[in-house]
């Protein structure tokens, strides 16, 4: 963390501005701390999709798997901790009461913590799969 200290001369007054700047992490610091936090609380089948590119929201996508509503909910609630602590709050949390899918949107890293049924149903690693080879020319037909 750096200071940064801005002066303005006004009139007989000399007025300063004190702010704290936290040292920006880059996305791949970001993945680190996102993926270092989910095996904290013992995350399973925990997968990076790196989408820089292919989607103007994000650079990556983290999905994981928890055992239970009440491990997706903590794990969550780990990460928004340590994302905070970084100087990276979170943009976004959605589905954190429920628990059965939890978003936390970091900006540059969102992130998907699921129950197994849910992850199962909805294959994002899928559909993201299929995404890159669409646009890659690869036909699934062959």
């Amino acid at each position: 963390m750096a200071v940064k200290i801005t002066g303005l001369l006004k009139g007989n007054f000399n007025i300063l501005n004190i702010q704290t700047v936290r040292d920006e992490l880059t996305t791949d610091q970001l993945q680190e701390l996102v993926v270092a936090s989910l095996e904290d609380f013992k995350a399973t089948d925990i997968m990076v999709i790196d989408v820089s590119g292919r989607s103007p929201l994000t650079e990556r996508l983290v999905i994981a798997s928890g055992n239970s509503t009440r491990h997706v909910k903590s794990m969550s609630e780990n990460l928004i901790v340590k994302a905070k602590a970084a100087g990276r709050p979170p943009l976004g949390v959605e589905g954190a009461r429920e628990g059965e899918w939890v978003l936390v949107d970091l900006n540059d890293v969102i992130v998907h913590l699921m129950l197994p049924q849910t992850r199962a149903f909805y294959n994002l690693e899928k559909l993201w799969e299929a995404s890159a080879d669409r646009r890659s020319g690869v036909s699934s037909s062959a």
